[in-house]
């Protein structure tokens, strides 16, 4: 004989499908069958907060690159900061195991297999050899301090949007800036040339006098209050597409551009769960939220989905659209940004990539995902193409070396003599940056 709650289940049904509406039916339902109510509950339409992260060759291998590039630039530092932009080989390796963290013999044998980047040659004097940069790379050089000596106004315009985003102080640490100034296409002494130079647009701010330490400054924003909040660059692609699509384009009113990594699974609930979020409204970025009350569950779902917003700006300020995930932390605690950021953004892969390339996983990199297309940057800047000629230094052959040339460069070709009297080869006749002697990059070629 059946039980009772077998009884009572069937009954529920019955009564469910006669008279009930559909809310009714779900009180009906977890009442009747808790166990139904249970599998309802699991299938919750909400993103998950642990996802897999699912690798994207393309950004992988620009990270891989990317390693080379960072010991290039640790390499030119070290050249450079010595007179006459050269010193010899047998103290290149001491130095830079003592300065750059480099493995023993790491640093001769990573010259030798870029021969396009440093120049190996015998000293005039002494005799011995002696390291310095190509005339290409040195072209590379002067190429990305003219753009960025040129892009002041914007890396300025790009500062101040930055500080924006630390609402409701709108100031950040100027050491943290610092840190980060290489991404955000600022220059060396961005304190003086950028910071300085504009007061009308910036203050720097000293608990402890001028000459304190560059910890313990601020760099703030000077915010009128009439002044309009910026719009976010997220906006601005919305904006763009109402005016492509039109009417159709109303789910697009709060949602992101979400391109999937190749060999993502997307089931039915997550498809469901990303298809609400897209819906759910949120404040802008730039909004001060100081004033409205945070502790209903739809004020911390807003807020999560602004703190989306404010990543995407953050490296939407950014020269090549991608930062360290470990730059972003700096600033989280200015933006409001959750403490566990790597697995936030684990639950937006569709708008964001961590790469691990490039540093042994010790580094993690975040990319915009829709910036980039089979990892080249859609809209290029003049700095982003400045750094990328050195990118297509190190990706070319040795073998490319011009070994006729090499053997008759020092007597015929630049004077080395009058190299170590300027410390300047950049520029050949053509006044292009190639050099007399363009095509031989070493004397020592693997």
């Amino acid at each position: 004989m059946p039980s009772f709650s077998t009884w009572r289940s069937r009954f529920a049904s019955i009564l469910v499908s006669s008279i009930c509406t559909p809310s009714i039916a779900a009180v009906v339902f977890s009442i009747g069958t808790p166990s139904i109510a249970r599998r309802h509950k699991s299938q919750s339409t909400s993103i998950p907060k642990k996802l897999q992260r699912v690798r994207d060759h393309g950004f992988d291998d620009l990270m891989e690159v990317e390693k080379k590039v960072r010991r290039v630039l640790k390499l030119q530092d070290l050249i450079l900061t010595h007179p006459g932009g050269g010193l010899p080989v047998s103290r290149l390796d001491t130095l830079a195991r003592r300065h750059l963290g480099f493995a023993p013999q790491e640093a001769g044998s990573f010259i030798l297999r870029h021969p396009h980047v440093f120049h190996i040659f015998d000293h005039p004097v002494q005799r011995i050899l002696w390291i310095r940069l190509t005339p290409r790379a040195v072209h590379q050089i002067r190429l990305e301090s003219d753009a960025i000596s040129s892009s002041l106004p914007a890396a300025a315009h790009r500062l101040r949007r930055l500080l924006l985003l630390a609402a409701p102080s709108f100031r950040i640490r100027l050491e943290h800036i610092r840190l980060a100034r290489r991404d955000l296409g600022l220059p060396d002494d961005f304190e003086q040339s950028v910071v300085l130079a504009n007061p009308s647009l910036f203050r720097l701010l000293s608990p402890s006098g001028p000459d304190a330490e560059p910890r313990l400054k601020f760099v703030e924003a000077v915010v009128d209050p009439d002044e309009p909040s910026p719009v976010a660059a997220v906006d601005l692609a919305r904006e763009r597409e109402y005016r492509a699509r039109g009417s159709d384009a109303e789910d697009a009113r709060f949602a992101f551009p979400i391109q999937f990594p190749p060999g993502f699974k997307i089931g039915k609930y997550y498809r469901i769960a990303v298809w609400k979020w897209q819906r759910l409204p949120y404040w802008s970025p730039y909004e001060d939220v100081s004033g409205y009350d945070l502790r209903s569950l739809e004020a911390q779902r807003r807020m999560e989905k602004r703190a989306v917003g404010s990543i995407h700006e953050l490296l939407s300020l950014t020269a090549e659209k991608r930062t360290a995930l470990e730059k972003i932390a700096h600033f989280r605690q200015a933006m409001g940004l959750p403490k566990k950021l790597k697995e936030f953004l684990l639950q937006h892969q569709g708008i964001f990539y961590i790469s691990t390339r490039g540093n042994q996983g010790k580094l993690h990199t975040v990319f915009l995902r829709e910036a980039y297309r089979k990892g080249e940057l859609l809209e290029p800047n003049d700095v982003f193409l400045a750094r990328k000629r050195l990118r297509e230094l190190l990706l070319m052959s040795p073998k490319k070396v011009n070994f006729d040339r090499m053997l008759t460069s020092l007597g015929r070709g630049v004077n080395s003599k009058q190299f170590f009297e300027d410390g300047d080869v950049g520029r050949g006749e053509d006044g292009d940056g190639s050099g007399s002697d363009s095509g031989v990059e070493t004397q020592i070629v693997d």
